[in-house]
């Protein structure tokens, strides 16, 4: 890092910040000019355009100065050859959710810090699940389905017990960063919780203020599941017909974690019946091809993976990534790094 000297004649160190990530734009919807005002302030950038691709000319001139690298989506792939580029980067802050695709493990042997802004991006995904599981324990697709093909002559059903969310019971599979973020929002509806998931223990579930039970219990209980659950070799199709022949007639199911978790052709199968709805923000494959029957089906909900950071939302993973940098250059310790041992249970 470079060096400077204040008024106080004291010597600090300033980070010398580059982006890696798909875009100038996409850089721009994460930074907004408060972010870039916030990173001058206490740091160098030395390039405004973003790095796509790590092999250019270019690209080896900015690594061999940069001591901080903001990445996004898009980012190419920091592994060894990268680092011998970059002999001075100390940390690598990711303005978005996961890095398993693009920071190989060896930055890690190399002593540098990695941090990511999954907390940030998990905001947004705890309340598109809040929302629709709001929205399930009324039965709100079912209601607005009969009034659409009857219009001015359908009438509710107001007398319904199994409709609304007045002790309504919402069973939370993974008690992951969104998962928490969820079961906290959902106290003050006054709903009992459901919590599946084999790394809470009791007393953790009690603190939490949810009911630990196991997925079996979890399904046959709940009138709304929404799962939560990382991509480990031991979660893959975790979700498949024998759990979801569980489920409760008239019960919803809400995917906001990855496709890959459920089996859907099992899935398909209860939805084709009519027994189960669906709301899917997540498939396997994403996107579904063109034809797929769930397209077209009145009782599912299919939304193209929004349920994270959209549009002015990106800027609250920016501000994390600019913290940590301001963090950097005070000396002080990162908010939000990850451990190598802590990156196989990334989603």
């Amino acid at each position: 890092m470079n060096r400077r000297t204040d008024d106080d004649g004291e010597r600090q160190l300033r980070p010398r910040v580059a982006f890696a990530m798909g875009s100038n734009e996409l850089r721009d919807g994460l930074i907004n000019a408060e972010g870039f005002a916030r990173l001058r302030a206490v740091a160098d950038v030395v390039s405004t355009d973003v790095l796509t691709d790590f092999t250019t000319p270019r690209a080896r001139e900015v690594l061999a100065g940069t001591t901080a690298l903001i990445t996004g989506w898009g980012s190419p792939r920091i592994d060894a050859s990268v680092l011998d580029l970059s002999p001075g980067l100390r940390l690598v802050a990711h303005a978005a959710g996961t890095v398993k695709n693009h920071v190989a493990p060896v930055a890690w042997d190399r002593g540098l810090t990695v941090t990511t802004a999954a907390h940030a991006n998990a905001v947004p995904v705890a309340e598109y699940a809040l929302a629709f599981i709001l929205l399930a324990g009324k039965d709100a697709f079912a209601f607005q389905a009969g009034q659409r093909a009857r219009q001015s002559g359908y009438r509710k059903e107001v007398l319904r017990q199994d409709v609304g969310n007045n002790g309504n019971t919402v069973g939370i599979i993974g008690a992951s960063r969104i998962g928490r973020l969820v079961m906290e929002r959902l106290k003050s509806h006054g709903l009992r919780v459901l919590l599946s998931d084999p790394t809470v223990s009791p007393s953790e579930a009690a603190r939490l203020g949810v009911e630990l039970v196991t997925l079996k219990q979890l399904m046959h209980s709940s009138k709304v599941v929404s799962l939560h659950a990382p991509v480990l070799p031991s979660t893959l199709g975790m979700i498949g017909a024998a759990e979801l022949a569980q489920m409760q007639d008239g019960s919803t199911f809400i995917n906001t974690a990855r496709g890959v978790l459920v089996d859907h052709a099992a899935l398909r199968t209860e939805l084709r019946s009519g027994r189960l709805s669906a709301v899917l923000d997540v498939t396997a494959p994403e996107p579904l091809p063109d034809g797929d029957e769930l397209y077209g089906m009145p009782n599912v909900i299919l939304t193209p993976h929004i349920a994270g950071s959209l549009g002015n939302e990106l800027a609250r993973m920016g501000d994390l990534a600019v913290t940590e940098v301001e963090r950097l250059a005070q000396g002080r310790a990162p908010e939000h790094s990850i451990s190598r041992e802590t990156l196989d249970g990334m989603a």
